[in-house]
């Protein structure tokens, strides 16, 4: 009946997973990433990370956010990204009470380790249907390139 008992409706377990969402929540993640490649659970926007013979392509998933207001960098071969999405909970004072607040917001900022062979020069970013879609193209240089045997 029920997935998990995490899911069990006023289950001890729901709540302490409750209990640790608020904390991190009020204090920041209690995990810490253990490199610049990982990051704590929970962390804003989720993001895909791919590569293509021509470009490294970057995907960060941040509905309901300014595109105006998303700052993009990349500084000594690492990307950026950085904004903040603003919360929709009603004031305590209007006499409404969460129970429960599973989307992310506020301040965030996601960093990525690019490869050595990424042309800072030719970075594109598009923010379409929540998703920030950045592509660095690779270098020609350092591209594969065939050789006609005689």
């Amino acid at each position: 009946m029920y997935e998990s008992l995490l899911n069990y409706p006023g289950g001890l377990f729901g709540s302490f997973e409750r209990l640790r969402r608020e904390l991190d929540e009020a204090f920041g993640t209690a995990v810490l990433p253990g490199s610049i490649r990982s990051v704590a659970a929970g962390s804003l926007p989720a993001i895909n990370v791919g590569r293509t013979p021509n470009s490294v392509e970057v995907y960060a998933f941040a509905p309901g956010l300014d595109p105006n207001k998303i700052e993009v960098t990349v500084d000594r071969g690492v990307l950026r990204v950085a904004g903040e999405r603003p919360s929709v909970l009603p004031a305590e004072r209007d006499g409404v009470h969460v129970y429960a607040h599973e989307r992310g917001s506020g301040a965030f900022a996601r960093t990525v380790a690019l490869p050595d062979d990424v042309d800072a020069q030719h970075v594109n970013a598009t923010y379409r249907d929540g998703v920030l879609a950045i592509s660095l193209a690779r270098r020609e240089a350092v591209q594969p390139k065939r050789i006609a045997v005689q």
